[in-house]
């Protein structure tokens, strides 16, 4: 099972967006505690943290955050079908998901047979695949006791 990783502190936030080489911003901080503090969470749940955080911030400014720390790799997004966009810090481990099919619950799911072993295709057709995206659907825990009769 794996260990939970401790919070960041702003401190934090800060040195991974100088290690990325992008300027540190309230939002962009705003964005990193919001996505930590709530993982897989949908772009409205995050603007609404960061507005807890710092008051009036417009729905643009987060989804131009949003794309910057995804694109420089602080966060990583995800979107199962039928699915709105949702992020998450864990990055970088090439982790899965498992989806319930009732409420929409996310939880993150290790690689069952050591590192990334899915980054082995049996045939890539000459791609260098560096990412793969594995969902198991079934119905989360709290659904299924609600569902027993």
């Amino acid at each position: 099972m794996r260990k939970t990783a401790p919070v960041p502190t702003i401190m934090d936030f800060e040195r991974m967006l100088r290690e990325v080489e992008l300027r540190v911003t309230r939002p962009r901080l705003a964005v990193l505690a919001a996505v930590h503090g709530h993982p897989h969470a949908d772009t409205d749940t995050i603007i609404g943290a960061v507005r807890a955080d710092l008051g009036g911030v417009s729905h643009q400014a987060v989804y131009d955050v949003l794309r910057a720390l995804t694109t420089a790799r602080l966060l990583r997004r995800i979107e199962p079908p039928g699915s709105v966009a949702r992020y998450e810090a864990r990055v970088g481990d090439n982790h899965h998901h498992a989806v319930c099919r009732s409420c929409g619950a996310i939880a993150d799911v290790d690689c069952a047979v050591g590192h990334a072993p899915c980054l082995t295709a049996s045939d890539d057709h000459g791609f260098t695949i560096d990412e793969a995206e594995v969902i198991y659907w079934g119905t989360c825990p709290a659904c299924s006791t609600s569902l027993k009769p």
